[in-house]
């Protein structure tokens, strides 16, 4: 019965080193994309005729519109992603970006990494990661180690003024 009492306080104790450094998931995964969209919005706008005719050949309708709105998504929803700030909108937007990838330029690898006979896994295919990552930035916001924390801060309840 000793063991079952030892196993029970390391369990809790390591819970509770966990709990107290749970801000670290959601930072790294925010900066890690974020990053990774400001590069890429900042690399679509660079060379932005090219993209324009990228996304033509994918037969992405109104494409020099798209590319446009795209690379701006990218450069703005990554350095909101960096800051932590409107995680879950920002998240929202670039996930519609990454179904697109996955529906137009990266549609048959990604098909293909599902397949027993396929040379890749779905986790080579960037698209994807980032689409993973992006959905648990939806649905488990920022962290603490945000402005998303700072700004919209819950107020005790009974705080709040009548006004």
């Amino acid at each position: 019965m000793e063991t079952d009492g030892l196993i029970d306080r390391t369990t809790r104790r390591i819970s509770t080193i966990l709990e107290r450094l749970s801000f670290i998931a959601p930072l790294v995964t925010r900066l890690t994309l974020g990053l990774a969209f400001v590069q890429a919005g900042q690399g679509k706008w660079r060379h932005f005729g090219d993209t324009v005719d990228y996304f033509g050949a994918l037969g992405i309708p109104l494409p020099a519109a798209n590319a446009a709105f795209i690379a701006s998504l990218e450069l703005v929803g990554g350095a909101f992603l960096l800051a932590g700030l409107l995680t879950r909108l920002m998240s929202a937007g670039l996930i519609s970006t990454m179904v697109v990838a996955l529906m137009t330029a990266e549609r048959s690898s990604f098909l293909g990494s599902w397949l027993p006979s396929g040379q890749l896994s779905p986790t080579d295919v960037t698209a994807y990661t980032f689409l993973v990552l992006l959905l648990w930035l939806l649905f488990f916001g920022a962290g603490k180690v945000s402005l998303d924390a700072l700004v919209f801060r819950k107020a005790p309840v009974g705080s709040r003024s009548a006004a």
